[in-house]
């Protein structure tokens, strides 16, 4: 299986929340914990030496938390009723993205199309690289040591898992995210939603899809 290798030798984003406060510590929560606190320290020095304000600090982490997977979405459908735009977003994702009001400025942004033939996926197999300026935080499961270890040498048992079953002959490619570089997945748009405007292709399409882990399923399917 085709696995698009990328050096991870540079600083990852370590900005992790856990939805299961209740659960038992695992390994990668103390990795998480820790550079949570090393957050912390690193905002209250910035702050104390008057580089940032509280305000400032607070203003980021909101909007931060504003940016959803629907943004991701808006740049599928566009995709999917604009050849065109189609064509931009695979040659330069950045500027693609940039021109509907997404820009990302500290990092390349690779899309890959998913067709008959090919299904990507994505995963950062040492830490939590990910398009959020587009998809907003990563979930729990793109996190975790199972996914990050298993989508790798396991991509279909991993896709099954998620209710995505591929024919045989539909190659696999995981692409492997860093901190220089983001890939987002566009699906393939579902049969019978041709004449579905983009706002109503935007509400079909799925976080997972985004990443690849699951498809896109037509309004009532």
């Amino acid at each position: 299986m085709p696995h698009d290798h990328h050096d991870h030798d540079h600083d990852h984003e370590h900005d992790h929340a856990h939805e299961h406060a209740h659960a038992p510590p695992q390994p990668d929560d103390k990795v998480h914990s820790y550079y949570q606190m090393l957050g912390v320290a690193l905002k209250e020095l910035l702050v104390e030496k008057g580089v940032v304000t509280a305000d400032e600090v607070r203003a980021a982490i909101e909007k931060r938390d504003q940016t959803t997977p629907a943004h991701g979405a808006k740049v599928v459908a566009k995709s999917w009723v604009d050849p065109l735009f189609r064509i931009k977003l695979l040659m330069n994702a950045n500027q693609a993205v940039a021109e509907l009001g997404f820009p990302m400025t500290t990092t390349q942004l690779v899309a890959v199309e998913n067709d008959e033939s090919v299904h990507h996926v994505v995963v950062c197999t040492l830490c939590s690289c990910y398009p959020r300026e587009l998809l907003g935080l990563p979930p729990a499961w793109y996190k975790s040591r199972a996914y990050r270890a298993r989508i790798v040498s396991e991509p279909r048992a991993v896709l099954a898992e998620f209710g995505t079953h591929l024919p045989d002959d539909v190659e696999v490619r995981v692409h492997d995210s860093t901190a220089d570089m983001r890939y987002l997945v566009i699906p393939r748009q579902p049969a019978g939603t041709e004449g579905m405007s983009e706002v109503e292709l935007a509400a079909l399409i799925t976080r997972d899809s985004m990443i690849g882990v699951s498809d896109v399923s037509a309004p009532g399917a």
